[in-house]
C-alpha cells in the first residue's frame, strides 16, 4: 500500500475510535496531585485544576515535568484540556526520566504547546531529535533517520491563553496529534533506533520566562497491541522530499526552546520549497 493512502487508512481507523468516549479512564481526579510526582514547588491543584508556574529566568536550571505514576504507556489515545501564558510548554507521551540530567527531568515524544501555530500540537522530542514534525504536517522517516514531507495543510491557529483540547494518538509507530479535534501532525516513525513505542507521560514546566499552565479533563484510552508499520521506500510518494535538520540532536535547552520559526506550510498538499530540500 502506498504510505500516502496508509496514513490515510490509519488515520480513519484512529478517528474512529476516538469518537466514542467509553474506554477512557481520568488520569486526574480534580482535587489532589494523587498519582503524580512533581517538584512541590512548581505544581499545585487550584479549583479543580492542575496549575504549574515559575517566577523567572533563574528558578529552574533544566525543564522539570510533571509525572504521572500510574504506569508506561504504549498503544492509546490521550486528551487534555489546556491553557498556557509565558514561556511554552508540553505533553510528554512514550517518554523516560533522566535522573543524570535532575530529579523530574523527562526526555522523548512532546506533543508541544507553544504560541507560534507551526509549533502548537507539533512533535517535538525532547532531549532527543528536536522538532520532529510542525503542524499542518505529515511525515514519513525512514530507517536511517531522514524525514520526508509527504503533505502538509494549514497549521490550526488557536489562542493558547484560552483553552484548548489537545489529543494525542499512539499507534505503533504512527502518531497523530489533534487540536479541537483537528489533525495538526501526522507522523509515521520508523526510526527504530531513535523511536519510541512506549513510556511514560508527563507535563512540562519549562525553564527561562515566567509561565503558567492549567491543565484539566486529563483522559485516557488504552488501544489494541501492535500498529507498527513497516517502511517500503518505493511507497514514498512523487512528490516527497526531505525536510531539512531544524536542531542538532541533543542540543541543550536554552531560555526557552530553540525551535525554528518557519514560514507557514501553504494549504496544499505539494510540499514548500521553503521547508524542504530537494529529493535525491
Amino acid at each position: 500500500m502506498k504510505t500516502s493512502a496508509l496514513i490515510a487508512s490509519l488515520l480513519l481507523v484512529l478517528t474512529s475510535v476516538g469518537r466514542a468516549d467509553d474506554g477512557f479512564k481520568p488520569l486526574f481526579n480534580g482535587k489532589n496531585l494523587d498519582g503524580w510526582d512533581a517538584n512541590p514547588k512548581l505544581w499545585t491543584v487550584q479549583d479543580g485544576t492542575i496549575v504549574g508556574t515559575t517566577t523567572g529566568p533563574e528558578q529552574l536550571e533544566y525543564n522539570q515535568f510533571l509525572i504521572w505514576r500510574g504506569g508506561v504507556v504504549k498503544n492509546f489515545e490521550l486528551r487534555a484540556r489546556i491553557r498556557q501564558s509565558g514561556n511554552n510548554t508540553g505533553i510528554q507521551y512514550r517518554s523516560k526520566e533522566l535522573p543524570a540530567v535532575g530529579k523530574w527531568s523527562v526526555g522523548g515524544y512532546q506533543c508541544d504547546i507553544h504560541p507560534t501555530p507551526a509549533n502548537n500540537a507539533m512533535v517535538y522530542e525532547e532531549k532527543g531529535r528536536g522538532i520532529i514534525v510542525q503542524n499542518g504536517q505529515s511525515v514519513v522517516i525512514d530507517p536511517k533517520g531522514t524525514r520526508w514531507l509527504v503533505a502538509q495543510h494549514e497549521p490550526v491557529k488557536v489562542d493558547v491563553a484560552e483553552w484548548h483540547e489537545y489529543t494525542v494518538i499512539a499507534q505503533g509507530n504512527h502518531l497523530v496529534h489533534k487540536l479541537d479535534g483537528k489533525v495538526t501532525i501526522d507522523l509515521v516513525d520508523h526510526d527504530e533506533a531513535k523511536h519510541s513505542l512506549e513510556g511514560i507521560v508527563a507535563f512540562q514546566i519549562h525553564r527561562g520566562p515566567a509561565m503558567k499552565v492549567e491543565i484539566k479533563d486529563v483522559m485516557l484510552k488504552e488501544l489494541p497491541e501492535g500498529g507498527v508499520v513497516a517502511f517500503d521506500k518505493a511507497a514514498l510518494p512523487a512528490g516527497a522530499a526531505p525536510i531539512e535538520k531544524t536542531k542538532p540532536a541533543g542540543a541543550k535547552p536554552g531560555p526557552a526552546k530553540p525551535k525554528a520559526q518557519p514560514k507557514a506550510p501553504a494549504a496544499t498538499a505539494t510540499p514548500a520549497a521553503a521547508t524542504i530540500a530537494p529529493r535525491s
